[in-house]
């Protein structure tokens, strides 16, 4: 691409529209390569026979039937793609606000109010018996599913049992491939309803197998446990999960706070817990300027300070109830992401302290429109569907090189200005 962008320089007899052609052609090879390569990733492999026994040897000490696990496996085939997964996972690689950009937009903000209103009653009778508010339940909902929306399409028996022999934590998937073969074999939902994320978590609220089977819950008292398609068990499991986390009952999360002019302290990070008197003579105070010290806190309240990214965005004191929103999914990130949705969800506005970036990250639909700008341009990226994969970090990549920008793959701020003003001309 260097090569190509150099023929623009003056004095070169290549017109510009040729240079547009080419640009348009290699991204067309790119999107080609790509498709060849994710048809190649995708393609079904023999499971490993000795995995395959010795998880048949390891379910039948579980309590299998040999014969439920047999008919269970027999079509089973690995998927190797999901390796890579393996080694990405969002919430621990992006940056925080391009994290949170996607899932604390306005847009999951006012669908989580829609839920609020349309399941308040479930939600009252959800919070009386666990205490947890409702807020954060379908907060939790949003975040894992977009409220029942996105549960996922694997087939959960294929990516653990692909899991289990493959990779990285076999052990650990293997446990939850055998919970997740009790479970089809309890009868809590047929096996082509057992469909969910790559990493075998499912439902509206995500639980993995071995989750399920300690702390799922009937909601509605129809004799199943039904996280997939109903989500009043969904919720009252969600509830009944954080409760056992150690969720108690009338008490924040947390709050943004406002770091003292001499900077941060030295005890930082979510593990540096300290009674609510030693940030107090720290010189903390709440991002609004009001003092720590307000009900129901006290000044032996165990705390921590979090700096996401850094002393210059926004910092966070982290109370007991973080930890059991921390327990869904061990990520600061995600943590922050439930959170900060729940007070939003009460009325609150974004974090008052911006985070250290000159391009900020995008919407859902804010991807949505920048892949319709990439289309416009004449990139074959696919549908418009705001999640931006291969061929559409593809076709970023070369409009970046073309307007001058960083070639990051990365959509922000700065590229949906530029195509937008250009656009518009």
């Amino acid at each position: 691409m260097r090569d190509l962008l150099s023929l623009t320089q003056p004095g070169t007899r290549l017109c510009k529209h040729l240079i547009v052609s080419l640009l348009l052609a290699q991204t067309a090879l790119l999107n080609a390569q790509t498709t060849a390569t994710e048809s190649q990733a995708e393609a079904a492999a023999p499971l490993p026979a000795a995995c395959v026994s010795a998880l048949r040897q390891k379910a039948k000490r579980a309590g299998v039937q040999p014969a439920f696990f047999d008919k269970t496996m027999a079509t089973v085939t690995a998927r190797p793609e999901l390796l890579e997964r393996l080694n990405y996972q969002p919430e621990f690689k992006l940056p925080i606000w391009d994290y949170l950009a996607t899932l604390v937009d306005d847009e999951r903000v006012l669908d989580g109010i829609a839920m609020l209103h349309q399941h308040s009653a479930v939600l009252e009778e959800i919070a009386a018996t666990y205490g947890v508010d409702a807020e954060t339940i379908v907060a939790v909902w949003g975040v894992e599913s977009n409220y029942g929306q996105n549960t996922g399409g694997r087939d959960i028996i294929e990516s653990l049992s692909t899991l289990s022999c493959m990779g990285r934590r076999q052990t650990f998937f293997s446990r939850e491939l055998i919970a997740a073969i009790k479970i089809l074999e309890a009868g809590d939902f047929e096996r082509e309803l057992f469909k969910g994320s790559w990493a075998g978590a499912f439902g509206q609220t995500q639980f993995m197998p071995t989750t399920f089977l300690r702390l799922a819950k009937d909601g509605d008292g129809d004799g199943k446990r039904n996280l997939i398609t109903n989500p009043v068990d969904a919720l009252a499991s969600t509830a009944h999960f954080l409760r056992k986390a150690g969720w108690k009952a009338g008490q924040v999360w947390g709050f943004e706070v406002r770091l003292p002019q001499s900077g941060p302290p030295a005890a930082v990070g979510r593990k540096s817990v300290r009674d609510l008197s030693y940030w107090i003579a720290q010189g903390i105070e709440r991002v609004d300027g009001s003092p720590l010290l307000q009900a129901p806190l006290r000044t032996t309240s165990d705390a921590a300070l979090l700096l996401p990214s850094g002393p210059k965005g926004p910092a966070f004191l982290l109370l007991g109830n973080f930890k059991s929103i921390y327990s869904y999914n061990a990520s600061e990130s995600y943590g922050l992401a439930i959170a900060h949705l729940s007070d939003r969800l009460r009325g609150a506005t974004v974090f008052t302290t911006p985070w250290p970036t000159d391009d900020a990250g995008l919407s859902r639909q804010e991807k949505r429109d920048i892949q319709t700008l990439l289309l416009a341009r004449g990139h074959d990226i696919g549908a418009v569907d705001g999640a931006l994969g291969s061929r559409s970090r593809a076709a970023i990549q070369l409009e970046q090189q073309r307007l001058g920008h960083d070639v990051s793959g990365r959509a922000g701020q700065k590229l949906l200005t530029a195509l937008r003003q250009e656009a518009r001309q």
